[in-house]
């Protein structure tokens, strides 16, 4: 099988499960107990945030361990909103994930206000838009880089724009990739996720601003500096701590990767595949993610070919994994303006440090074949 799907290409590193397994094996105390066993996997997990701190360029006291960035996501926006009472509204953009569009929807049902902005053609929110959204008491959140088209938000324009309100970045696809500096980009909410650079899934981080009188959004326990309750997860955050160690080492030759390939599957596939947008643009994007689209995709059934590069042993996705199995249009593509169909239709190639360049040669002819045919059938 030939993984092109931004979950599938980022397999756990061996390297990560190699340094993981003790965890599990031997060094199982609880982090919050006091016998020698917990303090051991109390030193674990602090090394970890030590250095998940320093990657971010934030201080040990402003990271939290979650299981995700979903997790992330919903804390910042719910804690500010209530626990915290830090914000009257809540602002993000139209393209977001939904792990920020439904916390905000549900925020909006229950009396919040909440404002979604348009992204433009390339699925940028406008920073021009966004200045009228500076006031204190507001939340503003908008992703450091889309997943399912890979365009980057300039964020440090962005803070420029509104000095006065929070910022929140949903960075799960960007950490790892491209540079990111908390305090650079002023940024006072930050979520990222392990699973995206070959750590393990279930594990992720949430950056807050010191200063900010963050309140636990998760009661239960006084874990986390009494921000997130629950028994920290002493594995999982190690091998999250290592596969971003190796991230942020390795990024300019994963990056340079990356591209290289992208940039082959985007040649291959406007040659021999006629009649497609390409959605992703050329400039400030990630290095990884391709996004693809059909024009005439109302005269065939889109969903046939993400089905038919299955079959022929091609795992690709035409968005967020976490509703890829609904058979819904792309809600990222049809804020940028393309139709349903062509939404539905979409395809979002995702590639690895690990992914080759014959399997893009594959991948591409597979598509090329399976277009075609499904053309010639109309």
């Amino acid at each position: 099988m030939i993984y092109l799907d931004n979950s599938a290409t980022t397999r756990l590193d061996d390297a990560v499960l190699e340094e993981m397994l003790p965890w599990f094996q031997h060094g199982y105390g609880n982090a919050s107990s006091i016998y020698s066993l917990g303090r051991q996997a109390r030193v674990a997990v602090e090394d970890a945030r030590n250095e998940i701190a320093a990657l971010l360029n934030g201080h040990p006291a402003e990271v939290i361990f979650t299981s995700g960035g979903t997790e992330s996501n919903n804390t910042v926006l719910k804690s500010c909103c209530s626990e915290s009472d830090l914000v009257d509204r809540v602002v993000c953009g139209a393209s977001e994930h939904h792990a920020i569009l439904e916390p905000v929807a549900w925020l909006n049902s229950q009396g919040k206000q909440t404002f979604v902005h348009p992204v433009d053609a390339e699925g940028r929110v406008s920073i021009e838009g966004l200045r009228e959204e500076n006031r204190v008491r507001t939340l503003v959140s908008i992703m450091h880089a889309n997943n399912e088209t890979g365009v980057v938000n300039d964020l440090h324009s962005i803070r420029e724009a509104i000095p006065d309100a929070l910022l929140h970045t949903d960075a799960v696809q960007s950490f790892g990739k491209i540079p990111l500096d908390v305090q650079a980009l002023g940024i006072d909410f930050l979520s990222v996720s392990a699973h995206k650079i070959h750590g393990p899934k279930g594990v992720g981080a949430l950056f807050i601003r010191k200063g900010i009188d963050f309140k636990a959004h998760q009661q239960g326990g006084a874990q986390e500096r009494n921000r997130r309750s629950g028994t920290e997860a002493v594995a999982l955050i190690v091998g999250f701590a290592v596969a971003a160690r190796r991230a942020v080492s390795e990024m300019n030759e994963r990056a340079a990767r990356m591209t290289d390939l992208l940039t082959l599957l985007r040649e291959r596939i406007s040659t021999n595949v006629p009649q497609i947008s390409v959605n992703t643009p050329l400039i400030n994007v990630l290095p990884n993610v391709l996004n693809i689209s059909f024009p005439d995709a109302e005269s065939f059934d889109g969903d046939a070919v993400l089905q038919g590069m299955d079959l022929r042993g091609v795992a690709v996705s035409n968005g967020s994994a976490c509703v890829s199995g609904s058979l819904q249009p792309s809600h990222v593509l049809m804020a940028m303006g393309r139709s349903v169909a062509e939404s539905r239709a979409a395809v979002r190639f995702s590639v690895s440090k690990d992914t080759t360049r014959d399997e893009i040669e594959t991948a591409s002819a597979i598509l090329s074949d399976i277009v075609r045919d499904l053309r010639s059938n109309q």
